[in-house]
C-alpha cells in the first residue's frame, strides 16, 4: 500500500472518530470550542506520529511477552514530554486541556495504529499512518468542537456569527457533546453510503 494511501486512509476511510469509534473520552471531553478540538486533535497526533516512528524502530528488539508495556512506556514518554511542552510554551492550552492531555497515554487510538500498524511496517509507513489518523481525529475533534461552538455560543473560533443570547447552552454541556456527535455521525454516514 502506497504512503499516500496510508495517509488518506486515516483521513477518510478509517477515521478514527467518525468511522472507528475510537478515542471517544478526548472526543467528548474536549470539544466544548473548535480551538479545545483542534489543540487535542493536534496534541493526539503528535504523540501519534512519534509514537508509530519509535515503535516501528525497535519493534526487532522487543520480545513479543514485553510487547504492549513497551509500546505504553514509549506512548508514556512521548505524553510526558508533550505535556511539558505545553506547560513550558503553550499554557493556555495545556490549562484548557488540563486532565486531558495526561491520557492520550490510554488513548486507544495510538496503542490500537501501534500495535496494528508501526510493529509491522517500516518508519516511513508508520509516519504517514499516524499523521493520517492524526489529521483525521484532528479534524473530527475541531468539526465537532465548532459545531459544539456554534449552536452554544454563536462562535467559531472565538469569531462571533450570532450573538450570544440565541445560543443553546445546551450544547456547550456534556449532554450537547453526545447530541452532536450523534447528528455528525448520521451526516457522514450518510456521505460514505452515498
Amino acid at each position: 500500500m502506497s504512503n499516500f494511501k496510508v495517509f488518506m486512509n486515516g483521513l477518510v476511510k478509517e477515521n478514527p472518530t467518525f468511522v472507528l469509534l475510537l478515542g471517544m473520552c478526548p472526543t467528548l471531553g474536549t470539544t466544548s470550542s473548535a480551538f479545545n478540538g483542534m489543540s487535542m486533535g493536534l496534541a493526539t497526533t503528535a504523540v501519534l506520529v512519534f509514537s508509530n516512528i519509535i515503535i516501528s524502530l525497535i519493534k526487532n528488539v522487543i520480545p513479543d511477552m514485553v510487547r504492549i508495556p513497551s509500546f505504553i512506556v514509549v506512548i508514556a514518554s512521548l505524553v510526558t514530554i508533550l505535556q511539558m511542552v505545553l506547560q513550558a510554551y503553550v499554557p493556555t492550552v495545556y490549562e484548557s486541556l488540563g486532565l486531558f492531555i495526561p491520557l492520550i497515554v490510554v488513548n486507544c487510538i495510538i496503542l490500537g495504529r501501534a500495535e496494528a500498524f508501526a510493529a509491522k511496517n517500516s518508519a516511513v509507513s508508520s509516519l504517514f499512518d499516524g499523521l493520517g489518523m492524526g489529521l483525521g481525529f484532528t479534524w473530527a475533534l475541531t468539526l465537532l468542537g465548532a459545531t459544539r461552538e456554534f449552536l452554544g455560543t454563536g462562535k467559531i473560533f472565538d469569531f462571533t456569527i450570532f450573538p450570544e443570547e440565541y445560543g443553546m447552552l445546551l450544547f456547550v454541556l456534556a449532554p450537547g457533546a453526545f447530541i452532536a456527535l450523534g447528528y455528525l455521525l448520521a451526516i457522514v454516514n450518510k456521505i460514505r453510503k452515498a
